[in-house]
């Protein structure tokens, strides 16, 4: 992936003093190639296809982020790309898709309808499909944001992560716990989409019918199974976040960090931010895993921020 995808930067969050006295390092993802971590695993993948299942094309489901970064990286290596999106889809995210080179089709609402929707088209067409999250390859390039971390700040306490179709979490625990064991994995949900953390709690995947928050990039109703077995042995802990907590950290790292960050990708901030990590005196890397944000929904963020008190209980 060298040379392709770009390492990023792990950047001091100098604002106010954080609940608990954290020190905070922010992982800057949205800086990456398409936006999002998601071109790490998306081009590990594609890359590693054989030459049959190049010529045969390929095809994601995705809400967004997954589906940009599968179609840069398909047009990079010269595959054809097809994603299937939500019919609700952010349309930054589909145009985007598009750009980059992708055939887009849309349906339904949840990861299901659109899992489903590919496997018709895979049926029809024979396309190689390139899983968003529950796949191994995906997992190992997602692994990578770990390994930086490491490289870049080897004496940290805690690494916080969002949790989606649990392909990142994953990915970073598995790298962290290999080298730095003592080091805690935490991942961080949104309240109306916590189906990772019941899962953990029960001891079996669960599957929420419906999810609502407005971190689109974790609207999954499921965890993947090889993701839920790496969660279960290397995650220490899964938190939730409120979205009004989401909203208001997209605007804290915009005029407190000058980080530009979707509300997919501030769910792990926030759970800093406000308090939710039951760290206290740490040394913690935050993932801002995503800034592919409307224009609009980031202005009001920076309206909710600036007339609400910030964490540190005083004006933004």
């Amino acid at each position: 992936m060298s040379g392709f995808v770009l390492q990023t930067p792990l950047i001091p969050y100098q604002a106010p003093e954080l609940p608990g006295g954290n020190q905070l390092w922010l992982k800057a993802e949205n800086f990456q190639r398409t936006g999002s971590f998601k071109i790490r695993g998306a081009y590990n993948a594609i890359a590693g296809l054989s030459k049959e299942d190049r010529e045969r094309g390929v095809i994601t489901y995705s809400s967004g982020n997954h589906g940009q970064a599968v179609a840069c990286a398909a047009g990079s290596l010269g595959v054809r790309a097809v994603v299937v999106m939500p019919e609700d889809a952010i349309p930054r995210k589909v145009e985007a898709t598009r750009r980059w080179g992708a055939e887009v089709v849309f349906a339904g609402h949840t990861s299901l309808d659109r899992q489903n929707r590919a496997m018709e088209l895979v049926q029809r067409h024979g396309y190689a499909v390139v899983p968003p999250f529950d796949d191994r390859r995906i997992i190992a390039g997602q692994g990578t944001v770990g390994l930086e971390i490491l490289e870049q700040h080897p004496n940290i306490d805690a690494v916080i992560v969002q949790v989606g179709g649990g392909g990142l979490i994953s990915g970073v625990a598995t790298a962290i716990k290999a080298i730095r064991p003592h080091v805690a994995v935490i991942g961080v949900e949104p309240e109306g989409g916590a189906d990772a953390r019941e899962s953990l709690e029960n001891g079996r995947l669960v599957t929420w019918d419906s999810i609502e928050t407005v971190a689109d990039g974790l609207r999954t109703s499921r965890i993947g199974e090889l993701n839920f077995a790496t969660i279960r042995e290397l995650v220490d802990e899964i938190v939730t976040v409120t979205d009004d907590e989401i909203l208001r950290a997209v605007g804290i790292l915009a005029l407190e960090g000058s980080l530009v960050a979707e509300p997919s990708g501030a769910v792990a901030p926030a759970a800093v931010l406000f308090g939710h990590t039951g760290l206290a005196g740490k040394r913690v890397v935050a993932v801002v895993s995503g800034g592919n944000i409307d224009p609009a929904r980031l202005r009001d963020c920076l309206d909710l921020s600036r007339n609400q008190p910030s964490v540190a209980g005083s004006d933004v």
